[in-house]
């Protein structure tokens, strides 16, 4: 990764306009437009009754940040760039939360992009994002293209990457590992006495493969691994799609006594059929899913599957950038929060 940039600046400049200014807020609030700045931006070294009067002057004026002025003068925006792979998954949309309500405090906005698993669209979105100057990255996994990764490097825009780790030199990172995740499902079915374990997927992006990857390690190591049992969709996940892969499983090997869906929105889709056509879960067919979305345990039967940590992702990522930003040592490259099993009455 590049150097990271130095220390955020912000500085908006006086002009004679019929909007209020920073110089405005300074007068109203009694304190200098360097404190006024500090304070707008978050910077911990203002005393909260500064903070305070400069927010009532900014309240009482209706002063709005000159934030592209404030731009040309740092280099930096005060906007930080968000590139998730969709907004349809209720997973991201927890994830974002996160992350703007860990940022907003500090002064900073995000730019969201949807990415929708395409890395040439990725690639188009940095392409346009970077020409803005964000003050930093919060990009989803490593899988990207050749291009976006040397407009990355040249950028020196500071970048945490969510929802996988790597140990990589220069590397910031935040989440877990996918593949053990997947292993600890399986394992967790075997250990039921489950042998004829199938796998449903949709979307097939990289962290759903090394979900898959996990899969396989656990039912090569018991010996009963069967690559006809994997099913892979590549279009997107849905309820709907998950109860037809839950009948095509059945119909084609009636012997599978075990379903893992790598999403939750699939296995809710599974057991809705099971219920419509009569299936026993999980005394005929367990079923798993991942991610642990809402809803999951209220499914009949409640729905075993992998909690994991967006939430903590997020804001654990917001502060890891915060500090980045601030051009500060962090101490740990990679945080793998880790993932929980969520044992319930489908398996």
């Amino acid at each position: 990764m590049a150097d990271v940039p130095e220390r955020l600046r912000s500085r908006t400049p006086s002009r004679a306009s019929s909007h209020a200014t920073l110089d405005d807020v300074a007068r109203v609030s009694g304190v200098s437009p360097i404190t006024v700045s500090r304070a707008l931006r978050g910077a911990r070294n203002v005393a909260p009754d500064l903070q305070a009067r400069v927010q009532a002057a900014v309240d009482e004026l209706g002063y709005v940040p000159n934030v592209a002025a404030r731009a040309l003068a740092s280099a930096r925006s005060s906007h930080v760039a968000v590139l998730i792979p969709s907004l349809t998954n209720q997973l991201f949309v927890e994830l974002l939360e996160a992350v703007q309500d860990a940022l907003a405090p500090h002064g900073f906005q995000s730019l969201i992009g949807v990415t929708h698993y395409d890395p040439a669209e990725e690639e188009a979105l940095l392409r346009s994002y970077l020409s803005q100057r964000p003050a930093g990255l919060l990009l989803t996994g490593f899988d990207r293209s050749a291009a976006s990764l040397r407009m990355l490097e040249r950028s020196h825009a500071p970048c945490v990457y969510l929802m996988e780790t790597s140990a990589a030199p220069g590397i910031h990172s935040v989440g877990f590992s996918q593949q053990d995740a997947g292993r600890a499902i399986v394992q967790h079915l075997l250990a039921r006495g489950r042998r004829r374990i199938a796998y449903a997927a949709g979307q097939l992006d990289p962290r759903v493969m090394l979900r898959l990857a996990g899969y396989r390690e656990a039912l090569r190591a018991a010996g009963c691994h069967d690559p006809a049992l994997e099913l892979l969709v590549p279009g997107p996940t849905s309820m709907a799609l998950g109860g037809r892969q839950f009948e095509d499983l059945l119909a084609r090997h009636p012997d599978v006594d075990a379903i893992f869906y790598c999403n939750d929105d699939l296995a809710q889709g599974a057991l809705l059929a099971a219920l419509r056509t009569g299936v026993p879960v999980p005394e005929r067919v367990a079923i798993a899913g991942f991610n642990d979305l809402g809803g999951s345990d209220q499914m009949l039967p409640p729905l075993t599957t992998v909690r994991t940590p967006r939430q903590a992702i997020g804001e654990r990522a917001a502060s890891m950038l915060l500090a980045l930003m601030r051009d500060e040592t962090v101490a740990e490259r990679t945080l793998d929060l880790g993932f929980e099993l969520m044992v319930r009455q489908s398996s």
